[in-house]
């Protein structure tokens, strides 16, 4: 019998010969390659050559015998005895002559088609009940790699053979319902991609965290991949907009610099043909891929979704391991296997978890440290920290798991645990892997979850808010909501959404709002910019020595501070963009007050001292202005990374507090210079309406914008002169005041009356019903809540 399959000759259908890996790989090479997408040669022992060892040694009834003696997986010393005598019958048997003869045959031919005497090989586990739709048995089995002649070929072969009874394969089966002794294993042999002198990874067809299904995630690290799986490193991460990819262009919206400390790489070590080693520092402050390769990547994973959505017949989101191969500089395709989460989620129910607590200086008081968020909900704990898995019993069930990383062996106390944290590890990691398949939270990557928190204390984890997961110290109190989206009424206005954090884009994209009524950069270039932007075009004029050397760190991963501030911020609006494509999404220009700019680094050195920035140097005066015009183009050049090269064309520009019709032509001419034209390529322009100037003179505003936008708390302040920082007048500023309604009203009126569109993004709707109702009655066109207020404004229409 031929025991042997070269992956160029499977196809799916043969999972119960091969296995589900081996299938796939088979599957891509056949129908994939021709689209651009390489995947290396290589061979399967099947499934038969399986149970012809078995039945060769005589196992199967010994084995069985073994096996009834485990009547409890949650026994784990007996676990642990019965998978150890299995493994050890399997291991200590002999290869039938037929079949060593048949794998080193087709190692050999495998070594002369890449011509090589002994070439290198991984060499992995696919069992035939692996990589279904509804169960992934990730990590369940041993990969062997670097692999070097026949001998070794055949040895590790029979390891992978007996790594279908690892504990936590016993453990998975038992749970999944599947039988034992009706699993088989089949064994890849795949030629090595030399990605230990390059990098490697994983990505995702999908968010693996909301479900949002137009993005690709890929995370990567340098050398070989088991680093990341392993979660041994915190891996670069980027996103990329699969829609607007399609249609040719280059969405890259999110770019993440992990700090990739070590690496694994070959030795010439036969026994031991791998080891982990530091990465050097100027090698770290780089991307372990560039946007050519970037984009590569997601195109491939994009192909690869799509096939096997087609074969499917549904959409199947994947999950594709990949490497680069350092010395040809190609990337390649090693594995795809599905999503097994988010493939059987259901899509019409909207749960959502939120801490009651939403003032971010109080929450920033309990704020412990943060890192990738798993999941999306809200626990609090008794945290434990526990060094390994052999003393992981020391868990109590809801108790929060404190560790360095994850591996399979932690699976049974992971299972007691309330949620994760890890100090290592990416959003592919074990511990990410394993909390989603679980259903619990988790945060890895923290760095020093470790050392700052104490085992006994009471914690709450928010992976409610997107990318980042917060852990802070207390039990904060938090609610949780559970909305049918097909049982949503009918609201009498169009209802928008304003948004700040990028990170959280794409959890809200699921909200059943009409677009973007407000996009705010200032919290891109507050949290993810962190520098002055004229400290990046004059740091000669940062005089701090400590100043310019944070600076050079920052920007470090980029061609030029240029390229930083224009990529980080074009990034953080892409998110957005990308999140509610192709609904419309207002992004407004910089409204920074100078005390605002002050606290960015190196702002000290180009921001005049003001008594009331509230009413000074702020809005459209500076971007025309000296000071702060060379800053304006690099906003501008983000703008058209966004719309030109990312393709969201669905971004329109808002300009803020614009005092003067002269001040609004300025701002307007100042656009086009930088590429910006109105009606340019469908570009919209919008201004706020937030000073009593533009109301008054709302018929010649109209002459430059395509609509407006209504800051009610600016509106408010400057109506009724009451500064709206001053506690001291705090009960004065009111947006229900007859002279602002009025204002309000007057200013729908004057837009429909030039045929322009007019909404609200400021706070008013959000806080007061009443003014909403106002609102809707004088005929706005649409009403721009923060998150929070998004249902219970569809809630009040209900019956």
């Amino acid at each position: 019998m031929d025991y042997i399959r070269k992956f160029k000759e499977l196809v799916l259908a043969d999972l119960a010969l091969v296995g589900g890996k081996n299938a796939s790989l088979g599957e891509m090479i056949s129908t994939l390659s021709a689209k651009g997408v390489r995947i290396p040669s290589g061979f399967a022992v099947t499934a038969p050559a399986y149970w012809h060892f078995i039945d060769h040694n005589k196992l199967l009834d010994r084995m069985k015998q073994i096996m009834v003696q485990l009547t409890d997986i949650s026994d784990i010393a007996r676990l642990q005895k019965v998978g150890k005598q299995i493994r050890e019958l399997i291991k200590n048997g002999t290869m039938p002559h037929d079949l060593v003869d048949q794998i080193k045959k087709a190692y050999q031919d495998l070594s002369q088609q890449y011509g090589q005497k002994d070439v290198d090989v991984a060499i992995r586990s696919s069992a035939t009940a692996e990589d279904l739709p509804t169960a992934s048995f990730a990590g369940q089995h041993e990969t062997f790699l670097n692999i070097h002649g026949a001998d070794n070929v055949i040895l590790c072969c029979k390891e992978c053979m007996a790594s279908l009874f690892t504990d936590r394969a016993i453990a998975y089966r038992v749970e999944h319902g599947f039988d034992h002794f009706r699993v088989a294993l089949s064994v890849g042999v795949q030629k090595m991609v030399r990605s230990d002198l390059a990098s490697a990874g994983v990505t995702f067809s999908l968010d693996t965290e909301t479900g949002f299904d137009k993005a690709i995630i890929i995370n990567s690290a340098f050398g070989l991949g088991e680093a990341l799986v392993k979660g041994l490193v915190n891996p670069d991460e980027f996103v990329v907009f699969k829609t607007t990819l399609e249609q040719g262009f280059v969405p890259i919206i999110r770019k993440s610099l992990g700090d990739k400390q070590v690496k694994i790489v070959y030795t010439d070590d036969p026994k031991k043909p791998t080891k982990t080693v530091p990465v050097k520092h100027d090698q770290r402050v780089h991307f372990s891929l560039n946007d050519e390769e970037i984009v590569e990547l997601a195109q491939a994973t994009d192909v690869i979704e799509r096939h096997y959505s087609e074969h499917k017949g549904a959409w199947l989101p994947m999950d594709v391991e990949w490497a680069k191969d350092g010395i040809d500089g190609k990337i390649y395709v090693v594995q795809a296997r599905p999503e097994t989460v988010h493939a059987i989620r259901r899509r019409d129910m909207l749960v959502r978890y939120q801490l009651v607590e939403t003032n971010e200086r109080i929450l920033q008081k309990h704020l412990l440290l943060n890192g990738q968020s798993i999941g999306q909900h809200i626990v609090s704990g008794k945290a434990r920290i526990i060094e390994s898995a052999q003393k992981s019993e020391a868990l109590q069930k809801g108790e929060i798991l404190i560790t360095e990383m994850t591996d399979p062996d932690w699976v049974p106390a992971m299972k007691r645990a309330g949620g994760i944290i890890t100090d290592r590890g990416g959003r592919t990691c074990h511990a990410a892997i394993v909390s989603r398949e679980l259903n619990i939270p988790a945060i890895v990557g923290t760095e020093h979850a470790t050392e700052r928190i104490k085992t006994g204390n009471t914690i709450t984890m928010d992976c409610s808010r997107g990318m980042i997961g917060y852990i802070y110290d207390g039990a904060l109190p938090f609610e949780v909501t559970e909305t049918e989206l097909k049982e949503l009424p009918e609201v009498p206005v169009s209802v928008m959404m304003n948004i700040a954090d990028p990170a959280s884009a794409f959890s809200l994209s699921f909200l059943p709002v009409a677009g973007v009524g407000l996009a705010r950069i200032e919290f891109i270039i507050n949290n993810d910019i962190k520098i002055h932007p004229m400290a990046l075009i004059h740091p000669e004029r940062v005089e701090d020595e400590q100043i310019r050397k944070k600076i050079n760190e920052l920007t470090a991963a980029y061609p030029s501070k240029h390229d930083f501030f224009v990529e980080r911020l074009a990034q953080g609006i892409g998110m957005i963009a990308a999140a509610f494509y192709p609904k419309p999404v207002i992004v407004r220009l910089s409204d920074f007050k100078s005390n605002e700019y002050r606290n960015l680094i190196g702002g000290q050195y180009f921001e005049p001292t003001e008594e009331n920035p509230m009413l000074g140097f702020r809005g459209a005066f500076r971007y025309y202005h000296e000071l702060y015009k060379e800053a304006f183009a690099f906003e501008c050049a983000a703008f058209k990374l966004v719309r030109e090269t990312m393709g969201l064309k669905n971004v329109r520009i808002m300009v803020p507090f614009v005092r003067t019709v002269q001040e609004a032509e300025q701002v307007v001419d100042a656009l086009s210079s930088h590429g910006l034209v109105r009606s340019h390529d469908g570009l919209e322009l919008v201004m706020m309406c937030e000073v009593p100037s533009n109301v008054i003179l709302i018929d010649e505003f109209s002459k430059l914008f395509d609509g407006f936008s209504i800051g009610s708390n600016d509106l408010t302040q400057l109506t009724l002169g009451v500064d709206r920082d001053s506690e001291l007048l705090a009960g004065i500023f009111d947006e229900r005041n007859p002279a602002v309604k009025r204002m309000l009203a007057l200013a729908i009126e004057g837009a429909h009356r030039n045929k322009r569109y007019i909404g609200i993004c400021g706070q008013a709707p959000s806080d007061y019903p009443e003014i909403a109702d106002f609102l809707i009655k004088q005929g706005i066109d649409s009403i721009s809540l923060n998150p929070d207020a998004v249902l219970p404004f569809f809630m009040r229409y209900k019956n």
